[in-house]
């Protein structure tokens, strides 16, 4: 029996560092830093030092305690998916690609957050194609990617 429990241990061990490990954390942070909960109220806010807490093994900031107080009350709810990764690049390649955090859709109660440098937004191209369609495939490919 301890040698199944130790088994146990050792692979819920490695599936939360495997979980940790995919998030987009990209300057140290979810969202590069900016304030997960601020999307929901439409906007893209970078988050201040002073509120953070740390989560799932990564570290996350916000604008404010409020924030900080919403997040912490209910996490699941504000994390992005995909880990923070852009949601396009998710669903057609399979791949995951950092994120210009300003650069986001909240979808059903959902946050997804999308690439965007030059004249490459990803969120335009999500848009004009089926995002309902594409919101099927990026859950089908992150099941992979995760593992």
């Amino acid at each position: 029996m301890k040698k199944v429990i130790g088994a146990f241990m050792v692979l819920c061990s490695v599936a939360v560092m495997a979980q940790s490990k995919n998030y987009n954390t990209k300057k140290g942070f979810v969202a590069n830093g900016y304030d997960v909960v601020a999307y929901f109220d439409g906007q893209a806010m970078k988050g201040d030092a002073a509120f953070t807490t740390t989560y799932d093994g990564v570290k996350l900031k916000f604008a404010n305690a409020d924030n900080l107080k919403k997040f912490t009350g209910d996490p699941e709810r504000y994390l992005p998916q995909y880990g923070g990764y852009c949601a396009y690049a998710v669903a057609v390649s399979g791949k995951k690609v950092s994120v210009n955090p300003e650069t986001f859709e909240i979808r059903d109660g959902a946050l997804y957050l999308f690439y965007n440098s030059g004249k490459n937004n990803t969120l335009q191209l999500w848009l004009a194609e089926s995002p309902g369609d594409l919101k099927r495939q990026a859950d089908k490919n992150w099941e992979n990617i995760k593992k």
